[in-house]
């Protein structure tokens, strides 16, 4: 915050932020009558859009007073933008400016009566944001040709002019004003610390006190002061002879400790280079006929530290980082060729069978330590300047680091730093960064390669994976500046004092209206202010470690020199079918940790026959590889994220665990560093060949492969495998497997419930004894199953395909589940005759859910049929009495106890259902946490447990009994809603952007809070039917009793599940959707189902009055008509606000009502939204006719076009009839 002061004597506290879109009205209203003869004629969203950096000063009314937008070319067009730099030398060669340290302004706009001190505010703020920014320039029409003098101009005396070369066309066109950063931020003078320097330092100690002993521990500034020496060093800054800053330095480093608990490879070690040094995992002599699969290990990015401890890139595709930088070159010495062949090679894969091997560095150390830092708030964007005078203090060290603990926010000095990769079981608790004295270094230079670059950008990519590809593609561009299919390349070079450090490779994207359908890429761009051929494809970025500061630089340089506005870099999944499959072979990139993760759309499923010439284009509905989006623009490309390195430990790769990731991987203001992943079988959706078999179980529709692929966790997430065993509150540490001890900032569980394996009730049970059910504690049986995910699915399939052919018992299916049936099906696509699967029904008990049962009644006969239709033999009502065991511990057969008489079954096979619970090691883990177990985690509204550092959600949790609703659970309510909701809960912990003030009603600490999202069930059933079930969240009931006819609801029921085309859904007494449930042999379209819950009749096309007309006899067929689609769309959702929104408003100010046509139902004020809808996702929706709003609908059957004009009239009557628009 700041003080300007008008010409008026008028005094105002001004706010600095970055523009937003919303601002565009109040810039625009700033323009004055000589702006377009100083800047030319300005689209002010253009603009925006184009901008590298663009800053609106706020009064404390948040009225906008001033403006300006900065890009990294001249403004009035004055030479090509990749270009301006050699112009620039030309006619003013006594300048310093290049492209890292300048920008120009194409806009400059205030309040007249604050003009000065807003340019001068607004200027320092820019030199705030980037601390390599040092010259402002702007270009101005000469005075002749404006008519008045510069002078005039009230600009603060923020600019001076730069004279032209004598001769120059620029003395009578243009005139050049600069800004330098040191009118503003000077370079700060540093000297070494003296004891007459303590009271000034004092001053900035004291208010940072608890800070530092937080940051660095317990210090005594003035004993840091005296205890100067060899190894001890103190410097200050100052400011006018006064001391502003403080920093300590140490050269004695325990090297040997960061060798253990990071990965230091990037910087050797930490020591100088020695002959002795091993830096590479002994390799074994390869076997003839494995080369195919050794290029393809080459490849794989994912280190394994253990057979039982699977790091993944994470830590924000910490990994990746490391495979990109890793690279060291001749005169800049940070790690070298040898320690960064193991990265990116098949030496992950050695290291999972050889154990945790490290590399061995005998050099001596390279590296000094800062161990306290503190200096004054004003001038903390010059922190750098300290490090200069650090290394002359040790000039035999190359390397400087630093340690913070994870919950700090990070320091404005440590943005020049390089993280170090953390083991994510590493118990230091201290974030690691690094720093090479060659980053000092300000002549990084990139320019597009050629062809003598080739032999540099050999030696910078050679210790990398798909490093031939790199290099092809940049001789592609050397060479002919296209691929053979006629693509067009570009390769840019970054150097360094003539010393190729960095190589990037694009192209154009010409996916791009697939990138649109497919990706929230809208989040980010407008769509209207970007060419088609603006948009660049990153398929390669490396940057040595030295400059990695510079990355943002670099990808801003790209843009600049290769015309584009934007980039995109996708990456694929790496799935494991014999050998590593890549669908596209993009190198890793460091630039990763610079771009946005783009949020996938939920797209529709179209019925492209029904649709027939009206369906949307081959080009958004082909069947691509699924990719994760990553994207950066100009104005993005110099905007950091707030880095939040607190450690974050989910246990349990549920649908709740999976969202809450998920949520904090697309915040957009934040980057998780520190996400961690406990997980019995990883991260899902890795393995294709496990998802072919999830047919075995009931699936919940929150995610599958497709969902997994474009969210890309392995880039952000480092994933544990094993079992939570233990939980040390204390420490916080999580103990996994018993072995392995993962440190915690804020723990979340998410384990949920999961089948185990039940205890035979005793011989001789012939009713549900008291004690019943319990969990088998012994060792359970190789072929006794319980299956809870994919992968348990995958290991049964493949032991019954081994063994289930030489045998010849029984396959037992015990539960009292929808997944028996389910399991029962699966089995038979197998290939398992029908007459060797006994299903035996368990009591349903107390623990049996109505949620986890088949709730209608024609469904469950059709199961039935087919059941005996298969040959599959039913038993109801049983209890698993005992079952014998042969000498290898097999299951061969079982007995169970029933009211009518004994079963004794043969046994080959037992999977039981009966017995879903928590999971013992888990449930132990938190028993002897001393968390709060009542049968379940107990949590309150807000997730806590009674530990503050652990939040719980999901299943595994149950509400506090002071709620008194001990019948509601999280497990009643949608998995993928809870996760997000969870998320938001810590959000706040983290984002330090203000969020919106809302005080909670009186008494709501006290509700349970109120989750709206549908529950779904899904599965294939016996007899090769899809099954699915929507419902409405809450205690669940039978459709039977919950559609009882005294709710005034009504029910609507198509087809018969005898012939697979059943449909039945009931509208509550409001006629909103609650509820759908299908019984199909087609496959049927989920997210197009779901998209229908809780939307009104009328909304869908006026669905009862067509019952009650007899116009529908197929649902499935209705459902599948035009005029639906547009509900489908993801985007249906925001219409339905913006229209309520404008209900709202018209009731809270009613105006004289418009004369509107006589067939239209519906105002201009709601018309105009849906027609703005419709145009804008034309290319998804071209079923409809949005440029022919008053055309009547058709007569007969609906859809179409004529489907628009009603549209906008159901919208109306629903606003006004008080239902869901």
């Amino acid at each position: 915050m700041a003080t300007v002061t008008s010409w008026r004597g008028h005094t105002e506290v001004v706010t600095a932020r970055r523009t937003e879109p919303h601002d565009v009205p109040d810039i625009v209203a700033l323009f004055s009558a000589d702006r377009e003869d100083l800047f030319g004629r300005i689209d002010v969203p253009y603009l925006l859009e184009l901008s590298n950096l663009a800053l609106t000063l706020c009064n404390e009314k948040n009225e906008v007073l001033a403006h300006a937008a900065f890009l990294d070319y001249p403004n009035w067009n004055i030479t090509d933008q990749a270009e301006w730099e050699p112009f620039l030398h030309k006619n003013y060669p006594d300048n310093k400016c290049t492209p890292l340290n300048t920008l120009f302004v194409h806009l400059l706009v205030a309040k007249e009566e604050y003009a000065a001190g807003c340019s001068q505010e607004i200027v320092r703020s820019a030199f705030i944001l980037l601390p390599e920014l040092q010259f402002i320039l702007l270009f101005l029409p000469s005075e002749e040709k404006l008519g008045f003098s510069h002078s005039e101009l009230d600009m603060g005396h923020v600019f001076e002019r730069m004279l032209p070369a004598p001769g120059s066309p620029m003395e009578k066109g243009f005139t050049l004003l600069v800004c330098p950063r040191h009118h503003f931020h000077p370079r700060l003078f540093v000297r070494q610390a003296r004891m007459e320097d303590y009271d000034d330092l004092v001053l900035i100690w004291t208010p940072q006190s608890e800070a530092l002993k937080e940051t660095y521990g317990e210090y005594v500034l003035d004993d840091l002061i005296e205890r100067e020496g060899e190894e001890n060093q103190a410097a200050v800054c100052e400011v006018g002879g006064t001391a502003v800053g403080f920093m300590s330095l140490c050269s004695h480093v325990n090297i040997s400790l960061y060798q253990e608990w990071f990965d230091l490879g990037p910087f050797h070690g930490l020591c100088k280079p020695h002959p002795e040094d091993i830096l590479k995992v002994p390799r074994k002599p390869s076997v003839p006929g494995d080369n195919d699969e050794s290029n393809q290990a080459s490849e794989q990015p994912e280190p394994v530290s253990s057979q039982d401890l699977e790091q993944v890139p994470g830590a924000a595709a910490a990994v990746q980082e490391e495979e990109a930088l890793a690279v060291s070159q001749p005169d800049l010495p940070v790690g070298d060729a040898a320690s960064t062949g193991s990265q990116g090679s098949a030496a992950p894969l050695l290291q999972a069978e050889e154990g945790d091997w490290q590399p061995v560095y005998r050099g001596a150390s390279n590296v000094f330590l800062i161990r306290v830092f503190c200096i004054d708030e004003k001038y903390e964007t010059r922190s750098l300047d300290f490090l200069q005078y650090a290394f002359s203090v040790f000039p035999d060290r190359e390397l400087c680091a630093m340690l913070v603990p994870p919950h700090v926010p990070e320091l404005p000095l440590l943005q020049s730093f390089v993280r170090a990769v953390p083991s994510c079981t590493s118990p230091l608790g201290q974030e690691l960064f690094v720093f090479h004295r060659a980053g000092l270094l300000t002549s990084f230079n990139v320019r597009k390669a050629v062809t003598s670059d080739l032999e540099g950008i050999k030696t910078l990519v050679d210790t990398l994976s798909l490093n031939d590809r790199i290099l092809d593609d940049s001789k592609i561009f050397t060479e002919a500046r296209r691929e053979p299919d006629g693509m067009p390349v570009q390769a840019f070079v970054a150097e360094v004092l003539d010393q190729i450090v960095g190589v990037a490779v694009t192209r154009d994207e010409m996916d791009i209206e697939y990138i649109r359908a497919h990706y929230n890429i809208e989040d980010f761009i407008g769509f209207d202010h970007h060419q088609p051929e603006e948009h660049g494809h990153l398929c390669h970025f490396v940057l040595n470690p030295v400059v990695h500061h510079y990355t943002k630089y670099f990808l801003k340089e790209i843009l600049r020199l290769g015309h584009k506005s934007s980039l995109y870099y996708p990456v694929y999944p790496e799935y494991v079918e014999g050998k590593l499959q890549r669908p596209c072979a993009h190198s890793l990139t460091s630039a990763l940790h610079y771009m946005a993760p783009v949020r996938p759309r939920r797209q529709i499923v179209y019925p492209l026959r029904e649709l027939g010439a009206n369906a949307p284009s081959e080009q958004l509905s082909a069947d691509q590889p699924k990719y994760s989006l990553n994207h950066t623009n100009r104005r993005l490309v110099l905007e950091s994220k707030v880095c939040i390195n607190t450690r974050i430990v989910v246990v349990g790769a549920s649908d709740v665990g999976i969202s809450f990731l998920e949520t904090l991987i697309f915040w957009p203001r934040l980057k998780f560093n520190n996400l961690t992943l406990i997980s019995t079988h990883g991260l899902p959706g890795r393995d294709p060949q496990s998802s072919k078999y999830r047919r075995f179980l009931i699936n919940s529709h929150c995610f599958n492969d497709e969902d997994y692929a474009q969210m890309s966790l392995c880039s952000w997430v480092n994933v544990v495998v094993g079992k939570m065993t233990g939980i040390n509150r204390r420490a916080k540490y999580v103990v996994v497997s018993k072995e392995k001890e993962v440190p915690y900032d804020y723990l979340v569980l998410c384990t949920g419930e999961s089948y185990q394996a039940l205890a035979p009730a005793g011989a001789g049970v012939s009713e549900v004894p008291s004690h019943w059910p319990q969990r088998y504690s012994g060792t359970v049986p190789c072929n006794h199953f319980t299956l809870n995910d994919a992968q348990d699915c995958l290991e049964a399939a493949r032991w019954l395909e081994e063994n289930l052919g030489s045998s010849t018992g029984n396959v037992i299916v015990y539960g009292n589940t929808a997944d028996m049936y389910t399991t029962v099906e699966a089995l038979l696509s197998l290939g398992v005759d029908g007459s060797r699967i006994h299903l035996v029904q368990a009591p349903l008990g107390s623990e049996a859910r109505c949620l986890q049962q088949l709730q209608d009644a024609a469904v469950q006969r059709r199961v039935q049929e087919a059941l005996a239709e298969a040959g599959v033999a039913v038993h109801p009502e049983c209890v698993l009495a005992q079952w014998e065991q042969d000498e290898r511990g097999r299951i061969t057969g079982a007995a169970f106890g029933s009211a009518a008489e004994p079963l004794q079954l043969q046994c080959s096979a037992f999977f039981s259902f009966a017995y879903k619970t928590l999971d013992y090691e888990a449930s132990k883990a938190i028993s002897d946490a001393y968390l709060v177990l009542d049968g379940r985690l107990v949590i309150d509204a807000k997730f806590h447990t009674n530990d503050p550092s652990i939040r719980a959600a999901g299943p595994l949790t149950k509400f506090s009994r002071r709620y008194w609703r001990d019948d509601v659970t999280h497990s009643n309510f949608n998995s993928k809603e809870i996760g997000s909701e969870l998320a938001a809960s810590m959000l706040s912990l983290f984002d330090p952007s203000p969020q919106p003030s809302s005080q909670p009603p009186e008494g709501s600490d006290r509700l349970i809070p109120v989750y709206t999202r549908c529950k779904v069930q899904g599965g294939v059933l016996p007899g090769g039917y899809n099954y699915l079930h929507i419902s409405k969240p809450g205690v669940p009931t039978s459709l039977d009793v919950a559609h009882d006819p005294c709710e005034h609801g009504m029910e609507f029921v198509t087809g018969e599940a005898a012939q697979g085309n059943y449909f039945r859904m009931h509208l509550s007494r409001y006629s909103l959707m609650d509820s759908i449930t299908c019984l199909c042999r087609e496959p049927l379209p989920v997210s197009n189902y779901v998209c229908l819950f809780g939307q009104h009749e009328r909304l869908l096309n006026d669905l009862c009055h067509r019952w009650s007309a007899g116009q529908i006899t197929d649902l499935y067929s209705y459902f599948r008509e035009p005029w639906s689609m547009a509900i489908y769309h993801d985007w249906f959702i925001d219409l339905q606000k913006e229209l309520r929104q404008i209900l709202m408003s018209e009731q809270l100010c009613p105006q004289v009502p418009e004369q509107r046509p006589e067939h239209s139902a519906s105002p201009p004020s709601l018309r105009e939204p849906v027609l703005r809808y419709l145009r804008r996702h034309r290319a998804q929706l071209p079923m409809y006719a949005p440029t022919d709003p008053y055309r009547r609908p058709a007569a007969g059957k609906a859809g179409g076009t004529g489907a628009l004009a009603r549209m906008g009239g159901q919208c109306v009557k629903l606003g006004s009839d008080g239902g869901s628009v």
